[in-house]
């Protein structure tokens, strides 16, 4: 069973990447028992095949990359079972986000002034994507400051 736990674990670190604790989890998904995938996931971590802190890291940039804010990413490295440890360190990776929050919300408007619960609704959006109240009211305050200006 161990063996074939291993084998398992190969077959699936070809297709993307996991963390230890989630290619664990995969493996007793698949059938194997939970010591034998326990031990094949420790395995493929000391060979180098898995890799946590890399792998939050490249969590983080992905969903950056996205548009999503500190808390949607940070549910996403808990959902990816990495430890909680290395969350911190993969967040502080995070680049300023002020400029992501902006440019989200006037594709949310169209570029044009919000008239009644739109730009509520299009704050209420992005808050949902993970970014902080702060973040949003803040880009919202400067976003209608100049939508002022250009009129």
């Amino acid at each position: 069973p161990a063996e074939r736990a291993k084998a398992r674990a190969l077959r699936l670190l070809e297709k993307r990447d996991y963390s230890e604790a989630e290619l664990a989890a995969k493996l007793v998904e698949k059938g194997d028992d939970p010591d034998s995938a326990r031990a094949a996931a420790a395995r493929m971590a000391e060979l180098g095949f898995v890799n946590d802190e890399n792998y939050a890291a490249m969590v983080v940039r992905r969903y950056a990359a996205k548009g999503y804010g500190r808390a949607r990413i940070r549910e996403e490295l808990r959902r990816r079972k990495l430890p909680r440890e290395l969350w911190d360190a993969a967040l502080d990776e995070l680049p300023e986000q002020s400029d992501t929050v902006e440019r989200l919300l006037m594709q949310k408007l169209r570029g044009r002034a919000p008239e009644g619960d739109e730009l509520r609704r299009a704050c209420a959006a992005l808050i949902r994507r993970g970014f902080s109240w702060e973040e949003v009211s803040s880009a919202a305050k400067r976003l209608s400051h100049g939508l002022e200006l250009d009129e």
